[in-house]
């Protein structure tokens, strides 16, 4: 019984520190990536009817090679498109603006970009790179946006 307790414990420790998280407010995400001085990842979805997006999801975000690569590397922001989910009023102007401001035309679309500096990080945002869905899987997938990460 200690054996099965010391193992589940061990396997809720190893899920609770493999999980990263999608944040969907994108001037909290802002401030993290300021203070950790890492790029944000912008997933561009319909997370309810977008066939590529659930499979980007399936194949790539839900693996552990990415969840270890994105802790490592970038602040996540989820500008989700949903159709049976309803979103805030807020949030839905936010993701529509957003959605203008990289130009954003099909789904799934990920943006890497670094925010301004100073105390409006929506100003002057530098736009770092652009991907999709990229099959192969996660490994493929972190390489097609792996090159556009800002050189140290």
């Amino acid at each position: 019984m200690k054996n099965l307790f010391l193992g589940l414990l061990f396997l809720t420790t190893l899920t609770t520190f493999s999980q990263v998280e999608w944040m969907n407010d994108f001037d909290e995400a802002a401030k993290l990536s300021q203070k950790t001085k890492k790029p944000i990842l912008a997933n561009f979805t319909g997370s309810d009817w977008c066939g590529w997006c659930k499979v980007l999801d399936r194949e790539v975000f839900n693996t552990s090679e990415f969840k270890t690569w994105a802790k490592k590397n970038v602040v996540l922001l989820e500008v989700d498109f949903p159709r049976r989910t309803k979103l805030s009023a807020k949030l839905k102007k936010q993701n529509y603006a957003l959605q203008k401001a990289f130009g954003v035309r099909g789904y799934p679309t990920i943006w890497l970009f670094e925010t301004g500096k100073g105390k409006n990080p929506k100003k002057d945002i530098v736009p770092l790179g652009k991907t999709g869905y990229v099959k192969g899987g996660a490994k493929k997938w972190i390489n097609s946006i792996d090159k556009y990460m800002p050189k140290s």
